[in-house]
């Protein structure tokens, strides 16, 4: 039989490693308006993802940076790079997009692995936030 119009169903669906990665990294961003990468003396690191696309990884805090840097080899000799939300906004974002790369958000595990975002959807989630700390952001993309 048929559901009435007036009745919702409500499914919950687990959030995934990366989900909830990437849902840390929106919320502590937005509070402490602070991202971090990682550099070596040749720059910034920008591997190819499993979709043949670039990504540029970034953390929402030190202790996540670093915690990559001392667990996964391919990160052992980059060190921590402390960049603001408006210098992320405003000088990162607009080269990322340039060269046709995603952010990749609090990638983890011994692979450093997790979601790889649309940087100006990265952006509009943070800034969100930054607007309304009360609500849910919305995830890029949806």
């Amino acid at each position: 039989m048929p559901r009435p119009a007036t009745e919702r169903i409500c499914v919950i669906r687990p959030m995934s490693q990366a989900g909830s990665q990437a849902w840390a990294f929106y919320r502590e961003v937005s509070e402490s308006r602070v991202v971090w990468t990682v550099r070596d003396d040749e720059g910034y690191p920008a591997p190819i993802t499993s979709s043949g696309q670039r990504a540029q990884p970034f953390w929402s805090s030190r202790s996540r940076v670093e915690k990559t840097i001392a667990t996964v080899p391919a990160y052992s000799t980059f060190r921590p790079f402390e960049i603001s939300w408006e210098d992320f906004c405003t000088k990162w974002i607009p080269g990322i997009v340039r060269d046709n790369q995603l952010v990749g958000v609090n990638w983890s595990g011994p692979r450093a692995k997790g979601f790889d975002l649309d940087p100006l959807r990265l952006k509009e989630a943070v800034e969100a936030l930054i607007a309304d700390p009360t609500r849910s952001a919305k995830w890029p993309g949806r």
